[in-house]
């Protein structure tokens, strides 16, 4: 196993942690914006009151784009198998 092969396989499973994180962070990130926006609008200061928008926005985004991710990380797995006799071979 070459180091190439080893960076390639770094940089594909980096990728693919990224591509499934995108939709939880982004919607995170939206809610976390607009409840935000309201709190320095009304000038409410509550803590709590960013928790609850965003596990429910998280829990639809995973509903949502569930099926999506659990396909490209199985996609990716079997991938990585069908590379394991290539890997044993170069080394």
């Amino acid at each position: 196993m070459t180091d190439t092969a080893v960076i390639g396989i770094a940089i594909q499973a980096m990728t693919i942690a990224a591509k499934l994180a995108a939709p939880i962070l982004l919607t995170s990130l939206i809610i976390g914006f607009g409840v935000s926006l309201f709190q320095s609008v009304t000038q409410i200061q509550e803590v709590t009151l960013s928790f609850v928008p965003k596990a429910i926005g998280v829990g639809v985004a995973v509903l949502l784009s569930g099926n999506w991710m659990l396909h490209e990380m199985m996609t990716f797995t079997r991938l990585m198998f069908e590379q394991i006799p290539n890997l044993l071979s170069q080394g």
